[in-house]
């Protein structure tokens, strides 16, 4: 089969691969109809994310007819239309039976190594380091997915891929990110980064009752979809700066709840930027923690902070006493992605939301490492690449 394939930092290609095969019961093989190029792939793009291999299969944003199933596996027919959530769980864990499913106890065979790092593992992902679990991603014509049983969640055939392929990821990780502010009637809430997760996160936030929404950003045109989808208002961090508007905005109080829709390669106009951009380059510290920082100062008093965005290693200079004094609340982590599809799929078929808002590209899957370069570099007004293989 075709596959997106990591060759090193900036180098994407699309090899020939072996199909996947079942190697467990409760395995199914997907053929993909639709994937896509998520802003978290970029990390890997860039050099950003450890323990990547040459030939690594990328993607985690993919659905498509199941082809193939595992003899354990009864819940699901030959022909059933799925998605596949990104995070891989087992249903059976303390975690998985907590609706925590990101956290799942059972699914990364290389826990071990994201122990070194983090102290605990996550639950595996698609496409995303052998740190997570080495799995070949869905940047891809088949996948093979895990713990079908429970991992696969059918669609029905009167919605487009395009409305539902958001499932998989940032769509129910903008409304985690939301749902994590503990929005109440009235609230203000400020939305660093308009990216596809950003916006998610912003529709979202008025989805859970949020009053007004401000959006930060300093590409023109991710504002203008802001502007344009949500009817929010936007600051420009490129013309003015955000920790000053956002106070002003908000009669000095600062908003109810920040979302940090950014991570861990955040960009900066100030001295601190350039600090963390040189420190990164020489590995005395692995992320750009510009958001988180400009998030913990700019939050009112007993507020919320939720943060959506990836982070891997280490970070500095945070103002730690700024958020304890401020007793601000922080809540944060991979997406619990089964928790919230029946939800989300319920707002898509009332017509609350056409998640498809966001795709800006649709190309063949030959041309994904044109579809990176272009996400990466915000060519062509670029928000939101879909694949089709």
């Amino acid at each position: 089969m075709k596959a997106v394939c990591w060759n090193g930092a900036n180098d994407m290609r699309v090899e020939t691969v072996p199909d996947p095969k079942i190697i467990n019961p409760r395995d199914a093989i997907v053929k993909i109809t639709t994937t896509a190029i998520c802003g978290s792939d970029l990390h890997i793009y860039n050099g950003y994310i450890p323990t990547m291999e040459k030939g690594d299969i990328l993607g985690h944003e993919f659905m498509g007819e199941v082809v193939e199933l595992g003899s354990a596996v009864k819940n699901l027919k030959i022909g059933d239309r799925v998605i596949v959530p990104f995070t891989i769980s087992c249903g059976n864990c303390f975690f998985c039976q907590q609706d925590l499913w990101s956290l799942c106890d059972n699914s990364n065979p290389n826990a071990w190594l994201a122990e070194k790092l983090m102290g605990y593992s996550p639950s595996g992902l698609f496409g995303y380091s052998h740190m997570m679990g080495g799995y070949a991603g869905g940047q891809a014509e088949y996948a093979r997915v895990p713990f079908a049983d429970v991992g696969l969640f059918k669609i029905p055939n009167t919605l487009t891929d395009e409305q539902v392929l958001f499932l998989t990821d940032i769509f129910p990780t903008g409304y985690m990110a939301a749902e994590n502010c503990n929005i109440q009637p009235g609230d203000t809430v400020a939305v660093w980064g308009c990216g596809p997760v950003g916006q998610f996160a912003i529709q979202s936030a008025f989805i859970l009752g949020a009053e007004r929404v401000i959006a930060i950003d300093r590409i023109p045109e991710r504002l203008q979809l802001a502007e344009k989808y949500s009817g929010v208002e936007t600051i420009n961090y490129e013309k003015i700066d955000a920790g000053e508007a956002l106070k002003e905005m908000t009669g000095g109080r600062g908003p109810d709840a920040c979302i940090d829709a950014v991570g861990m390669e955040a960009h900066g106009t100030d001295l601190e930027y350039l600090y963390d951009q040189v420190k990164q380059a020489v590995r005395l510290e692995t992320d750009r923690p510009i958001v988180l920082r400009q998030m913990m100062l700019a939050c009112r008093k007993g507020g919320h902070v939720s943060i959506p965005g990836v982070y891997v290693g280490f970070i500095d200079k945070m103002p730690m006493g700024a958020a304890m004094n401020k007793a601000l609340t922080f809540k944060m982590g991979q997406t619990h992605v089964h928790k919230y599809l029946p939800t989300l799929l319920d707002h898509i078929q009332n017509g609350q939301i056409d998640p498809s808002f966001v795709i800006t590209h649709s190309l063949p899957l030959e041309q994904a490492p044109h579809g990176y370069e272009i996400f990466n570099q915000r060519k062509d007004n670029c928000i939101k690449v879909v694949l089709k293989p």
